[in-house]
């Protein structure tokens, strides 16, 4: 089992390369359209033989959207989940225990060798070196084509969204926009302010020219709008503390606020009218979530090998689904006992007694709720339960996350369903907490209303919170609406919990930990890098 799950993974991903590599990676990658996933390889691109029509433009891009791909379960994805109290992936006999490595992620006991935090650079890295290739060919091409400017500022854009990964999880990186390096003298790196700013130019300079919300649907979905920069954007602006802060041994010594850049970009999303939440929570987890008009920035995936989202074989027990899942994945009893049974949001999750499925078409609860009793693999009723150890689980042991649909065209592991990475429910939750912050409480609580209408939660009241109380309020309204989709680490350290906080089997950990070491891998290739404090 274990060696099946990491072999889909490692096709998402090119496991031993580094910066210098990924930027001098020779042909450019081609694919069929721009959403289409089915890489082929090509020739070099010269200005001679290549971009001479709109397709062509389209499908150079390709490449560097299906690097996207890698936010549904690559190296940041995990750094982000499994070093929260989000999630966690307990041993099962000899099941997941893999060295250790999931146990360090939640313990926080990582070091710089770890595995996933190798993955995420070199995710990012490599969408990296595949936009920087195809720029340079845009910018040397001869073609006159009045969407020339349109494709340079999806590039721009993109590579922008690898950078803040990078930015996000390591604070300061070599800013390469180059499509090769000398590799006699590799880039040192720059600050992480120094990442913060470029990526802020790249993505205001780049707004102008990219297509509306409306424009990037139907044919062209899939493809980066205004919309997604500017979420970006508010993303960014809402963490500037810490993402222009500087880290040492001792912690975070905060950069200046950017509060009222963070309600402006947020509400430039809102006004504008190109997205809206989506009457049922779970229309955006469906196998057909590219329907949904709240979804802002999507990495898109196939039912097909190698190229699917593989969250209900991560999380479900082997007997489950006929794909034979992995039986992973948990969340931690504290996370939905904070659910309202009001909440729509609560079906979710598998606990306690499973039955025979999976109904067709179902998320959650409704997957496996009806039919025979399941049992586990020595014929014992197959029960859930609240708690799990992080060493010698059972089977059955942890409560389980069914978020995405189940999708009956699947391949294998692989689904065909969608992964939001910006939806229009964070932006109302951004301009909640920068409200907050700008001692704006009335109007901060109209916006958390907006999201949990939506979800049955019950409206909350002003009077009930002060400014301190709501930041907590916010932190948790987060947790329930994005649970499993890399926000939490993000969240946890933007208010001051990530390490001092203790969960299951946790202890407060050292300061130093709210930025990832550089990994091994690449201060050995690199002699211009330095580690992070601390590590």
């Amino acid at each position: 089992m274990q060696t099946i799950m990491k072999t889909l993974i490692r096709r998402t991903r090119y496991w031993g390369i580094g910066i210098v590599a990924a930027l001098l990676l020779g042909p450019v990658l081609l694919m069929q359209g721009c959403t289409d996933l089915d890489e082929q390889t090509f020739g070099a691109v010269t200005p001679d033989n290549f971009y001479a029509t709109e397709d062509e433009f389209v499908a150079a891009l390709a490449p560097v959207y299906a690097q996207l791909r890698t936010a549904g379960f690559g190296g940041y994805w995990t750094s982000s989940e499994i070093t929260t109290d989000e999630a966690m992936i307990p041993t099962r006999g000899t099941d997941w225990d893999d060295g250790g490595v999931h146990r360090q992620f939640h313990q926080h006991r990582w070091d710089a060798t770890h595995g996933d935090i190798g993955g995420a650079w070199n995710d990012a890295f490599t969408g990296i070196a595949r936009a920087n290739t195809v720029l340079e060919s845009l910018a040397n091409s001869t073609t006159d084509l009045p969407s020339k400017a349109a494709f340079e500022a999806e590039l721009r854009t993109l590579r922008a969204f690898f950078y803040y990964q990078l930015m996000d999880l390591f604070g300061g990186v070599p800013i390469v926009t180059a499509p090769a390096v000398d590799p006699s003298n590799p880039p040192a790196r720059n600050t992480r302010r120094q990442v913060f700013e470029f990526i802020e130019q790249e993505l205001l300079e780049s707004i102008p020219d990219l297509m509306s919300g409306d424009e990037a649907r139907g044919a062209n979905y899939g493809r980066v709008s205004k919309g997604a920069a500017q979420a970006l954007l508010a993303n960014m602006y809402l963490n500037a503390q810490v993402f222009t802060g500087e880290v040492t041994t001792g912690g975070l010594n905060p950069g200046p606020a950017r509060w009222q850049d963070a309600l402006d970009m947020a509400n430039a999303i809102l006004t504008d009218g190109d997205y809206s939440l989506a009457t049922n929570y779970f229309d955006n987890f469906l196998v057909a979530n590219h329907n949904s008009p709240e979804n802002i920035l999507s990495a898109t995936y196939k039912a097909k090998g190698g190229l699917g989202l593989t969250f209900s074989m991560r999380m479900l027990h082997y007997n489950q689904i006929p794909q034979s899942p992995w039986n992973g994945y948990t969340t931690l009893a504290d996370v939905w006992k904070s659910y309202s049974d009001q909440d729509v949001r609560k079906k979710m999750f598998l606990v306690g007694l499973q039955h025979e499925g999976p109904n067709a078409n179902c998320v959650g609860s409704d997957c496996f709720s009806t039919g025979d009793p399941l049992t586990d693999r020595q014929g014992n009723p197959l029960e859930f339960t609240e708690e799990a150890p992080l060493t010698g689980a059972t089977e059955a042991d942890g409560i389980r996350v069914l978020k995405w649909e189940l999708d009956p065209n699947q391949t294998g592991g692989d689904s065909g369903n969608d992964y939001a990475i910006f939806r229009l429910a964070e932006i109302y939750l951004i301009k909640a907490e920068a409200l907050n912050e700008l001692d704006r409480l009335d109007e901060a609580v109209q916006a958390v209303n907006e999201v949990r209408q939506r979800a049955n939660a019950g409206a909350l009241s002003a009077g009930d919170f002060n400014k301190q109380t709501f930041r907590d309020q916010i932190l948790l309204e987060r947790l329930q609406e994005f649970i499993y989709e890399a926000k939490r680490r993000q969240d946890l350290i933007r208010h001051g919990k990530f390490t001092s906080g203790a969960w299951h089997e946790k202890q407060p950990s050292e300061p130093y930990r709210i930025l990832m070491p550089i990994p091994q891998s690449q201060l050995d290739a690199n002699p211009n890098l330095v580690q992070n404090p601390g590590y």
